[in-house]
Parts: C-alpha cells; sequence; structure tokens
C-alpha cells in the first residue's frame, strides 16, 4: 500500500515517489546478480527471460552496470515464452539437433489472405482503396506527419507483449499533444505512461545514447539532449525511450514506411504503440476493423487496403 497520501499530494504523484522507490531496490538485485554471475562465470554474453525482463529500464543499464558486452532478450520473455523454451529444450536435448536457429525476428504469429481482409471489410460496409506499395507508403508517410493517427496491420502478428511494426498504432513522435490525443480518443491510459519510439536502426546512435540494435523494444536508452525537443511525443520526462530499432531485414515493410516518414520531415522515428483499446492486441482483420470503428483513429491500413475515416 505504501505510506499514507499527504494532504494536497496528487494520486498519480504518489504513485510515481512509489513506483521509483521499487526500481531503485529492484536495479539493486538485479545488478547484483548479474555481476555476481559475470564475476562466477568470466562470460561476456548472456541470454535473459523471465517476467521480470520485462523491466526494459533496468534492461537499457545492464551494459552501463555490468561487463556483459552481448545481452540477448527475446521478445516474449515472460510466461508465455515458456512454450519457445520447451520447444528449444525438445530439439536441442531430446532430439539432439544443432544449435542453429537464432530467433532474431517476432513474427510468427498468423498472416491473412486479401480473402480475409475484404471479407472484414465487406462484413462491416466499409469503404476501401486497394493501393500498391509505393502510393500506400507515400499516402500513410504523409498521413503521419500531418497529425493523423493510423491503425497499422500488416503481415504475421509479432509474438510477446509489444507491437512491434505489424500490429501497431502509428502517429507523429514531433507532436507535443499526441500523447494526450491518444488517450483521449483510442488508448485511455494513465497520462504518465509513455509512447515508444521506432527508429531506423542506422540512426539509432544519432539520437539516443546507445549504439546497440534493440529490435524487440526491450530496452529503455537516453535520448539525446539536442535531439529531446523533436521528439516530445515519444520522450519520457526523464529523457528516455523505450526504442525499438527497425531494419530491412527484419521488417521490410516498416522499415520503408519510416523511410518515407524521415524523407518527408527529416525524424528516422515513428510513435508506435500497440493496436488496441483496452483488449489484447488485435489479432484478425476482424479485430482490426472493429477496433477501427469503435475508437477514433483516422486511417486504417490492412496490408495493402486503405481506409480512411469519413
Amino acid at each position: 500500500m505504501g505510506p499514507p497520501r499527504k494532504e494536497g499530494e496528487e494520486p498519480n504523484e504518489r504513485f510515481k515517489d512509489i513506483a521509483a522507490s521499487t526500481q531503485v531496490a529492484y536495479e539493486e538485485v538485479f545488478f547484483h546478480i548479474l555481476n555476481s554471475l559475470q564475476k562466477q562465470t568470466g562470460f561476456k554474453s548472456i541470454a535473459l527471460s523471465g517476467g521480470c525482463i520485462q523491466n526494459s529500464l533496468a534492461n537499457g543499464k545492464i551494459y552501463d552496470k555490468t561487463p556483459f558486452e552481448e545481452v540477448y532478450i527475446p521478445p516474449a520473455t515472460y510466461d508465455a515464452g515458456g512454450a519457445i523454451g520447451a520447444a528449444f529444450y525438445l530439439f536441442h536435448q531430446i532430439m539432439d539437433k544443432a544449435r542453429s536457429f537464432v530467433m532474431d525476428s517476432a513474427y510468427w504469429g498468423p498472416s491473412y489472405t486479401n480473402d480475409k481482409i475484404e471479407e472484414a471489410l465487406n462484413k462491416n460496409n466499409i469503404a476501401y482503396k486497394k493501393l500498391n506499395d509505393d502510393e500506400l507508403l507515400k499516402k500513410v508517410a504523409r498521413d503521419i506527419a500531418g497529425g493523423k493517427i493510423v491503425g497499422w496491420f500488416q503481415g504475421r502478428t509479432e509474438i510477446g507483449p509489444r507491437a512491434l511494426g505489424n500490429r501497431s498504432i502509428l502517429a507523429d513522435p514531433r507532436n507535443k499533444e499526441m500523447k494526450d490525443i491518444l488517450n483521449l480518443r483510442i488508448k485511455r491510459r494513465e497520462d504518465f505512461r509513455p509512447f515508444a519510439p521506432s527508429i531506423l536502426e542506422e540512426d539509432l546512435e544519432e539520437w539516443f545514447e546507445t549504439d546497440k540494435p534493440v529490435p524487440f523494444m526491450e530496452k529503455v536508452y537516453k535520448v539525446k539532449k539536442d535531439k529531446r525537443d523533436s521528439l516530445p511525443a515519444v520522450c519520457h520526462v526523464d529523457g528516455t525511450g523505450r526504442v525499438q530499432t527497425v531494419n530491412s531485414k527484419s521488417n521490410n515493410e516498416y522499415y520503408d514506411l519510416i523511410k518515407k516518414f524521415k524523407e518527408i520531415t527529416g525524424i528516422p522515428i515513428v510513435l508506435n504503440t500497440s493496436f488496441n483499446e483496452n483488449e489484447p492486441i488485435v489479432n484478425t482483420p476482424e479485430d482490426a476493423v472493429e477496433c477501427f470503428l469503435r475508437t477514433k483513429m483516422d486511417v486504417l491500413v490492412l496490408e495493402d487496403y486503405y481506409i480512411a475515416r469519413q
């Protein structure tokens, strides 16, 4: 419960104080364990999983607080990742297969055909345009740069708790009002919770105080001081962002969209939050259509299908 609230103290401020003290205590234990393990083994590389490894703020400090030089964190570190661990154990230990697979992608869920997309749209009498890839990317990049909120549905669903550009809501990180707009119109989250930046991998070091790629949005890093004013919608009050790096190999469509946005604005970053309101992240085209209709999103993109709210 924590200490009683002082007279005149706002509940959110009290919560922040409790959360901050809890984070400090967690990090003290976390880094003690990691440093002890490194001292015992001498290893410079480590793979981490488990519910505690959802703590992206602590994860972002591992390189500074420990001697580890390589840190691998999978996209689903919490209980859902147990199935992956069980599969790896069976494959490597029971079946004695070579350890050749590296999970460098989070896109392992289902994808959907044009027929399924059109079925969901026609069922709800939604008018749409089907665009070629270049037209679509240019139009959506312009929409985001113009302040519109876009539901972006592409390819396979991400595994894990983070939307990584296939089941995402995208917006302009330059708009200082965008966090409030998103919360008012769609997300309805607590106002202190930040939204995340997705950045072209090659531009990471120019904008953040790190050169280590973050493909699964699993670490928080400092935004460079001279860049913070350019990213008010994704830069937290402490100057950090829970960043996702995007390259053309891992997600070519999302990479190209951010690149188009950079060509328009000079900013190689879009605001990325999960495609949902107060339910699990959308999976099917019908889920996406229902979320679009229920909220005040401006644009819905389902693969090559473009829908603008009338």
